[in-house]
């Protein structure tokens, strides 16, 4: 966003009134909305443990959302909506004006075969089941009222545009995902002055990055067992990011060389990292790319476990599952890495894969390039 308000577009964002201070740090305007799901400051367990529950609160939050938007933006109709994938009234909305939609995806897309080999497995049973069928028809309903008549499936998964957040290392059967539709421009990690550097410790040989995230933080077994992996391992510093559920207190005794922090400057600390326990979230597995860190992947919910499956595929992670991930497991996965030379050669490799597929830039020429009036797109 800063990019394009840099270049003299006006960009209005939508956003919960909870991130609206946050949003116009970028210069772009506010437009905030109440919002019924789950906050940032809710125990994970907010979001529920099924399919269902994870899916079911974004419908009934875009239900009201959207009257709330069409007043805010009567008379100030934009030009182009640029969208999060779970950001449901923003393609109706798209449609009620009739101005382009571009998805910006910060994790995997659909490729040719998603439905039969990922999606109908996954809704199988929830599609069977009473609630299921009644989510479906909500939705359908819905878009209808708003004149509509795609299925949700497509209409969720199948965006007439995107621009993909993540480098195309990280998604799966990337050969087979249409690339006139979707564009891979990696990292766009944009100005992160003003989240603060971090410093590594003089004496540090190594440096190790310890984080869940920023949802699914609520571990402090894991966390116990990482300090028996790691603490006061000769050499070592580690950073052990903790979220907001759990406190140092929590944990024990704190080893010298480990600094237990509720949040952190990832970026920052991974520039001066050598390893990295992530539970392979889109944003901490690209940044483990983007600064050549080799990962150890715990994944925790959602498209994590997938992640987790393609670094280590990659040749440049460890995916350790969170039943197995004990302190023998983790140190010695953290061990295997450092010391590979094979590990680094590939993460250097995808580091310039990366650099090349143009990030933040790119973006914006490929956003700019879906306006109404502009000239030649730009290779896509």
């Amino acid at each position: 966003m800063r990019e394009l308000v840099a270049r003299g577009h006006r960009v209005t964002y939508a956003i919960p009134e909870v991130f609206a201070e946050k949003v116009a740090e970028t210069g772009v305007e506010p437009v905030p909305y109440r919002t019924t799901l789950p906050s940032p400051e809710d125990d994970p367990s907010a979001w529920g443990t099924t399919l269902l529950d994870n899916v079911e609160p974004f419908l009934d939050d875009a239900i009201q959302v959207l009257p709330q938007l069409i007043e805010a933006y009567e008379g100030d109709e934009p030009d182009l909506v640029l969208h999060d994938i779970t950001a449901y009234p923003a393609r109706v909305l798209a449609h009620r004006w009739g101005v382009p939609a571009i998805s910006l995806s910060p994790n995997l897309v659909a490729w040719e075969g998603y439905e039969e080999e990922v999606a109908e497995p996954m809704w199988a049973e929830a599609k069977a089941s009473e609630r299921g069928r009644a989510y479906y028809e909500k939705f359908t309903d819905w878009l209808a009222g708003n004149g509509i008549t795609q299925h949700p499936d497509p209409f969720l998964g199948r965006p007439a545009r995107s621009i993909v957040l993540i480098p195309r290392a990280l998604q799966p059967n990337a050969d087979r995902v249409d690339e006139t539709v979707h564009s891979f421009v990696g990292a766009c990690q944009g100005d992160r002055a003003a989240q603060g550097d971090w410093e590594r410790p003089a004496g540090a040989e190594r440096v190790l990055l310890v984080s869940l995230g920023s949802s699914f933080t609520k571990q402090p077994g894991f966390y116990r067992e990482c300090l028996k992996a790691f603490g006061d391992l000769p050499g070592w510093h580690v950073v052990l990011q903790v979220g907001k559920h759990v406190t140092a207190d929590d944990l024990g005794e704190i080893p010298g060389n480990v600094e237990v922090r509720d949040w952190v400057p990832q970026l920052a600390v991974l520039k001066k990292a050598d390893a990295f326990i992530t539970h392979a979230g889109a944003g901490g597995s690209q940044e483990g790319l983007a600064t050549a860190t080799p990962m150890v992947a715990v994944p925790q919910a959602a498209d994590q476990f997938g992640n987790a499956d393609v670094l280590q595929g990659l040749g440049v992670a460890r995916h350790v599952p969170m039943e197995e991930a004990d302190a023998a497991a983790l140190r010695a996965a953290v061990l295997a890495l450092v010391d590979d030379p094979e590990v680094r050669r590939r993460l250097a490799a995808i580091q310039r894969e990366m650099a090349a597929e143009g990030g933040t830039r790119r973006a914006a020429d490929l956003i700019e390039a879906e306006l109404p009036g502009e000239g030649e797109p730009p290779a896509r």
